[in-house]
């Protein structure tokens, strides 16, 4: 049986009690004068038309330029500065820190960081000044320090920097010399690449400041990297030998200095030794001519006992002439040595006295 055969009873709107289906149309308008009277317009009319509602517009409106309005609040931190492009066109001045707005779909927004500090990394093999092949590995670290410089005057600030860092590395080390730059003279070659990266970025107005260059590494290509080390070796031992030869001299050249002053010092006091004794005898002589003067006979006999006195107390035996063939030998260990000789000196000295007178 068909599904319209007028003897078919399963049509689904013909069940429970046999109801009419629903009017789609109806139900439309129905819903349209409850929304109308939502807004405050008034409900259908007898014939199912409704007025239109410029309230309903205003509102309308009205929402979509608050959204709007919503929309175009944005907020920036501390770290940020805003820069504002108004129908394509840079705002002279940077937008700062804290809750701002903007027209969308007027004015484009690019945020810039301007306090952290970013790395780049770069290496390069280049010759020195002295023909030498050094391979030298540094980082820069920099900030974005102009906001509208950064963003319009170059189309690549960070492909500028990495030229400008090639540039002024290879004029800085094609400059100087290898060995300076291999050893002590890297801190000074890393502030010169950093002075001359710095210059290059402001004349091209890239924003960007650099703030150090460290030079990580730097050393001769592998290669040649084992000539180079008995080169270094021989500087080594050369250095060496010249800190063993100013060793010596420090240790050296105090002693002979000191023995030199030791010797001055010794000739200087022989010499007051020998003024000193020279002027007594002197002032001796000066009174014993005095007292010859006063005296002469009994000051020459005491001057002759006193010479012979003074022999005889050095020796330890004695032979005294006193006749033709008459010798004394005296033991000068006896006690009674010497007032013998004395006595016998005495009487010699009488005897050639009175002869001579």
């Amino acid at each position: 049986m068909a599904w319209n055969d007028p003897g078919r009873n399963d049509d689904p709107w013909s069940r429970g009690g046999g109801q009419a289906p629903p009017d789609l149309d109806e139900a439309f308008r129905k819903f349209q004068a409850r929304l109308s009277r939502l807004f405050g317009g008034r409900g259908g009319s007898s014939g199912g038309k409704t007025g239109f509602n410029w309230r309903s517009v205003g509102i309308g409106l009205v929402v979509l330029v608050v959204a709007y309005g919503v929309w175009g609040v944005y907020q920036l931190d501390e770290q940020e500065r805003g820069v504002i492009f108004r129908f394509g066109k840079v705002l002279p001045e940077a937008k700062l820190p804290g809750i701002n707005w903007r027209p969308r779909l007027v004015d484009e927004l690019v945020r810039v960081n301007i306090t952290r500090v970013e790395s780049h990394n770069h290496q390069a093999e280049m010759l020195t000044e002295d023909d030498n092949i050094v391979f030298v590995n540094l980082t820069v670290q920099y900030r974005r320090s102009d906001p509208i410089d950064f963003v319009t005057k170059v189309n690549n600030p960070e492909g500028s920097l990495v030229d400008a860092t090639e540039s002024a590395l290879r004029h800085v080390v094609g400059g100087s010399q290898m060995e300076p730059v291999l050893t002590e003279g890297r801190v000074a070659l890393g502030q010169e690449v950093e002075q001359r990266i710095q210059r290059y970025l402001d004349i091209y107005e890239a924003g960007i400041e650099v703030v150090t260059v460290n030079i990580d590494d730097s050393a001769p290509p592998d290669p040649v990297q084992a000539a180079f080390d008995d080169v270094q070796k021989a500087k080594e031992d050369r250095d060496r030998a010249v800190n063993d030869a100013d060793a010596y001299t420090a240790s050296v050249v105090p002693t002979a200095r000191g023995e030199a002053a030791k010797a001055v010092q010794e000739a200087e006091a022989y010499r007051d030794q020998v003024i000193a004794e020279a002027t007594g005898e002197a002032q001796r002589f000066l009174k014993l001519l005095a007292e010859y003067k006063l005296a002469p006979e009994v000051t020459r006999d005491r001057l002759y006992i006193d010479a012979w006195e003074s022999v005889l107390q050095n020796v330890s035996k004695v032979v005294v002439d006193v006749g033709d063939d008459n010798i004394m030998v005296l033991p000068l260990d006896k006690g009674s040595g010497i007032d013998e000789i004395r006595n016998v000196v005495t009487g010699a000295a009488a005897s050639d006295a009175g002869q001579r007178r």
